[in-house]
């Protein structure tokens, strides 16, 4: 069988080698004259697959190695009998980990515990819902939203006018336009209106959820509000207005944890076996390295808040990427390939859980709450 495959996806000669062979293309660039001959396409969120690009070739099966299905037209596939496969949840914890670590920078900045903060969580699906089990079980008060959850499955859900007054709204949905609860510029002038002058959006979801002219204009009028972007409208274009003015700025990486990326691609390699009969005969854990910090340890003297901020940040710290991608942006002259460079080049980051904690066996709070937000904690 013949493989086409975005040329970023990871770990494709050792899950999919065997199968087949393997050409590797750029995923932003990608045509239907890549596609010939062509009997499974790979890609990431960066390929349109629809009609225009399928139509004609001799593609039966597309995997998308990602959480989000909003570039594939999967109507198209399956009204041309084409298989596809995707990976819910494969870098839901590497998200949950951007956002651990964007919200370690605002407590910081204000002074404040974790616990003294609200936070609204706008889609409960396998992103949304980790995050609400961390920030709960940290004693962080939380607001949620998302009209297609059942609230006996996934807890108390709220309105998102309700969701919108929180110290901090982060934004975790698919990006539609039809429906009866389409996303697109879901938040628009008019909502941020409806958030506090101070609080802080977060946005690692999709771009064009946050209409980002409207938060231009809501930054330049209100000082105190804050914003952190991962993902941008327009992207791989950037509004260097819209970066200068966030609190933090990163190129679309919050989900790009090494073990997230492996991941989505062990399960579209399941979906595809699954698809063709064939045995599964690789696993991510034989591929998977041992982490850059495997340990941290913390003496009975440091304060929990404290000791929180800094397993988080020895997991993954946002402010590196958001420096790494300012400084770029700034001395770019083709703004769109130094967003894609980022995303391409970026450094090896593994998820938190990855992290073993050593925490004194008397401090059985700090326990409580290093475990809530995902560590592997160690007795000492």
């Amino acid at each position: 069988m013949h493989i086409v495959a975005d040329e970023n996806i990871p770990l494709l000669n050792e899950f999919f080698g065997e199968i087949g062979e393997i050409t590797r293309v750029e995923g932003r660039s990608m045509s239907k004259s890549d596609l010939e001959g062509a009997d499974i396409l790979l890609v990431r969120s960066v390929t349109k697959v629809n009609r225009q690009l399928l139509e004609g070739t001799t593609v039966r099966f597309v995997g998308t190695a990602t959480i989000g299905t909003d570039h594939i037209d999967t109507d198209y596939l399956q009204e041309a009998g084409i298989a596809f496969a995707s990976a819910p949840g494969c870098n839901a914890q590497a998200v949950v980990d951007y956002v651990l670590s964007a919200l370690s920078v605002v407590v910081d900045e204000r002074g404040v515990q974790f616990s003294d903060l609200s936070v609204g969580i706008i889609g409960v699906g396998n992103v949304g819902s980790l995050l609400r089990a961390r920030l709960e079980s940290m004693r962080v008060t939380v607001l949620a939203v998302d009209p297609f959850r059942d609230p006996e499955e996934v807890g108390e859900l709220v309105s998102l006018d309700e969701a919108l007054t929180a110290d901090v709204v982060t934004l975790h949905t698919p990006l539609t336009k039809d429906g009866e609860h389409p996303t697109w510029h879901l938040i628009d002038a008019e909502r941020l209106a409806q958030m506090k002058t101070d609080a802080c959006l977060i946005n690692s979801g999709r771009g064009p959820v946050v209409d980002n002219q409207a938060l231009l204009a809501h930054m330049r009028a209100n000082r105190n509000f804050e914003a952190i972007l991962d993902v941008w409208e327009n992207e791989p274009e950037v509004d260097l207005d819209v970066m200068h003015r966030c609190l933090l700025a990163t190129p679309h990486i919050a989900g790009y944890s090494l073990d997230g990326k492996m991941r989505g691609t062990e399960y579209v390699y399941q979906g595809l076996c699954e698809f063709y009969g064939l045995p599964i005969r690789r696993k991510l854990a034989q591929f998977l390295p041992e982490p850059g910090v495997k340990r941290v340890n913390f003496s009975d003297q440091v304060p929990l808040n404290q000791a929180l901020r800094t397993a988080i940040r020895a997991a993954y710290e946002i402010r590196v990427d958001d420096g790494v991608m300012r400084t770029a942006m700034k001395r770019s002259d083709d703004l769109r390939a130094t967003f894609d460079a980022l995303r391409k080049n970026y450094p090896l980051r593994r998820d938190i859980p990855t992290l073993r904690v050593g925490v004194p066996a008397k401090c059985h709070d700090l326990q409580d709450v290093l475990a809530a937000a995902g560590f592997d904690v160690r007795i000492k």
